[in-house]
């Protein structure tokens, strides 16, 4: 090889070179996701901290217009009181001037019927108040936890930049180095990789023979398979879990990355 993870042609590039790079390349993506782990699950609980304080922000809106809406409703029905009241004047004034029975009884009919009116405005005065005391109690329940969350969420963040600011500086290293490696592999392989590896559990799309077995499944491996894969001649996957296969001693000749 000319010069280290430099780019050639893929027929100048052997089995064992690209083999190499491959188990080079998930050395380097293994550092990177111990990174990712050592953030555990911060990145995540920060997000669903955000959607919780976006979610009771929407929610305080919408209940600060509802009891905007039970204070428009209480303040209508007042002036149907109060509306309710003049009619019963009206009508009990007139009754002092009727000619005959049935006037009377008429007028009385419709003050009734405005007495039932306000029995029922205070009915609805009522439940919109017990509606509205209700629905402040919620605001103030629910503007504790938006203050919680948001304490919960400045906490969380803090923890995370500080563990990224620690991490930073490898993991740039680290990307940078996969770029390279990446660079050296034919794209064919390099798709094929990056398959095994989002579907692989840890993301192990490479791994070396230990103890006659699959450095990922664990399944035996046959002596002859064995001896396939540490003449590197050709590229080999594991028959049950469809991982790259390496033999342990990958490494023991001179680094290609170095």
């Amino acid at each position: 090889m000319n010069a280290p993870y430099s780019r050639q042609d893929d027929k100048d590039i052997s089995i064992e070179e690209k083999l190499r790079a491959l188990h080079e390349l998930q050395s380097v993506v293994s550092e990177v996701d111990k990174i990712k782990t050592l953030r555990g699950e911060l990145p995540l609980e920060v997000q669903d901290l955000e959607d919780d304080i976006a979610g009771l922000k929407t929610r305080l809106v919408n209940l600060d217009d509802e009891i905007k809406n039970l204070d428009t409703a209480i303040n209508n029905k007042k002036i149907a009181i109060k509306d309710s009241q003049a009619l019963i004047a009206k009508y009990t004034e007139q009754q002092n001037n009727v000619r005959n029975n049935r006037e009377f009884d008429s007028l009385s009919k419709e003050i009734e019927f405005q007495n039932l009116e306000i029995e029922l405005s205070e009915k609805r005065i009522k439940e919109f108040t017990a509606e509205m005391t209700i629905k402040k109690e919620t605001i103030d329940n629910s503007k504790k936890q938006l203050k919680e969350r948001e304490e919960d969420l400045d906490r969380k963040k803090s923890e995370l930049k500080e563990i990224t600011e620690e991490t930073k500086i490898e993991e740039e290293k680290l990307k940078s180095k996969s770029e390279k490696i990446e660079s050296f592999i034919e794209p064919r392989l390099l798709t094929a990789f990056k398959r095994i590896r989002k579907n692989a559990r840890n993301g192990l799309a490479v791994v070396t023979i230990q103890r006659d077995s699959c450095g990922g499944c664990f399944a035996k491996i046959p002596p002859q398979r064995q001896l396939d894969i540490a003449s590197r001649k050709k590229i080999i996957v594991c028959e049950y879990c469809g991982r790259i296969l390496v033999d342990e001693n990958i490494n023991i000749i001179e680094d290609v990355a170095e």
